[in-house]
């Protein structure tokens, strides 16, 4: 049997080992947890959801949605999870964060071909074929070896987590349950601020204490999770525009839309605790309590988790990284993840998805077509390949990565719409392709 070796228990390393086991390949996963922590995690478990709980919206009409319908009809575990720990979220998926640790934890270390090494990892193995998933977190040693191995300078930048209070002290007289536009199920609990409140919490906001960076560290941050310090601090409406729109949401008190107004979307299951919905930050502890507790209905929140700071790597992946993964230098060596510059949790899992299916393959001496451009997987393995190396950034998914339409214009409704189709019947076209030889818990089907 051919061996892999994966380093990272986050998304892209359990989806990685998962597709590569199932495709007759002995796997060794390496996780440091729960032998030593980053700065952002603390669930013991593989695959943890850091940021939020929300997997994003599962409509077509956004390019995510297709991308969990890709990876739901090619058998990812990451998604075999989602669905099976899914909570109350409206039009999105999200998920109970622990429920779905434990899913792919107990899925991954159950599987015959898959060992799991908790240790951390220092320096990459000089053999064999090791698919790199270290995610955004990596460690300062692996991190300057990864910089070594592609030449990188800017090697890094920071992104932001947000807070979770507690259900039971958010007080319901004050927020109200309601998805935008009564989109969907009731699955957000609403704060809302009148316009002399707003301008108060922006300015508190603006000049709170925050937590400052080393001397050699410069700020660069991800336009999709900026700090909602940064926003405020781009212009005093940027909030009301942004995290805090207002639109589709009347107050059943008054009737009226309110000035502003933050959401909270539950956090698990059993709906105990809320995450305060754009409200990445990097205030201080102390700002976070007193600012947050001038939100109404937010007077005497009790804090599960309080928002932080955290390094996220990322390398330069056209300039070092071939179409399929690999290290141009060194093709025994791939990357997965957000560690190449895809954004998001389904991306790092695609991405991951992807590494270990080619890794696979390659490894049993049958290489793999790859996907058409035209599908979700497809557009993202493109942008990592032929981005703009000179202004490479990390990347969502989002249709704007797919090649046009063509033909006559259409309303943008539409137009998405009609990419997804064309996508999907692209991707079930491509499926065979990695359908034969496929192992299943160790036994040929």
């Amino acid at each position: 049997m051919h061996q892999l070796t994966i380093i990272g228990g986050g998304l892209a390393g359990c989806e990685a080992a998962w597709q590569a086991a199932q495709h007759g390949i002995e796997v060794t996963l390496q996780e440091m947890k729960p032998l030593r922590y980053s700065p952002a995690h603390e669930l013991p478990g593989l695959a943890e959801l850091v940021c939020s709980n929300s997997l994003r919206g599962t409509g077509m009409n956004n390019a995510v949605g297709c991308l969990k319908e890709e990876l739901r009809r090619a058998g990812s575990l990451f998604m075999q999870a989602a669905d099976a720990t899914a909570v109350p979220a409206g039009g999105a998926l999200a998920v109970d964060r622990q429920a779905f640790s434990d899913f792919i934890t107990q899925k991954v270390e159950s599987h015959p071909a898959i060992t799991v090494q908790h240790q951390e990892v220092c320096q990459i193995p000089e053999e064999g074929t090791v698919i790199i998933a270290s995610g955004p977190l990596t460690s300062e040693t692996l991190a300057k070896q990864i910089a070594e191995l592609t030449g990188n300078d800017g090697l890094y930048f920071y992104d932001a987590i947000a807070p979770i209070v507690t259900a039971d002290s958010i007080d319901d007289s004050i927020a109200w349950r309601a998805s935008r536009y009564n989109k969907g199920d009731a699955d957000y609990l609403n704060c809302p601020l009148n316009e002399e409140q707003y301008r108060q919490f922006v300015a508190d906001l603006c000049a709170a204490d925050k937590v400052a960076a080393h001397d050699f560290e410069k700020m660069i941050h991800f336009e999709g999770c900026m700090p909602i310090e940064e926003m405020a601090a781009r212009g005093e409406q940027t909030l009301a525009f942004g995290p805090m729109k207002p639109v589709g949401l009347p107050d059943p008190r008054t009737g009226k839309i309110p000035y502003a107004v933050i959401q909270l979307r539950q956090d698990n299951r059993h709906a105990t605790s809320y995450n305060i919905v754009g409200f990445q930050t990097k205030l201080t502890y102390p700002e976070q309590k007193r600012i947050f507790r001038t939100i109404p209905g937010l007077e005497n929140a009790e804090f599960e988790r309080l928002g932080s700071v955290h390094r996220n790597t990322f390398i330069n992946a056209p300039r070092c990284l071939n179409g399929r993964l690999q290290l141009t230098t060194q093709p025994r060596l791939y990357f997965a993840g957000q560690i190449t510059g895809v954004e998001g949790y389904v991306e790092s899992a695609a991405c991951g998805f992807m590494a270990g299916l080619l890794a696979a393959f390659e490894l049993n001496g049958q290489p793999l077509e790859l996907p058409a451009p035209t599908t979700a997987c497809g557009a993202l393995l493109h942008h990592l390949s032929d981005g703009d190396a000179d202004n490479f950034q990390p990347q969502n998914v989002n249709y704007g990565l797919f090649p046009p339409l063509g033909g006559k214009k259409m309303k943008r409704a539409l137009r998405r719409l009609a990419m997804a189709e064309r996508a999907l019947e692209a991707w079930d076209g491509w499926l065979p392709n990695i359908m034969p030889n496929l192992v299943v818990d160790g036994n040929h089907d």
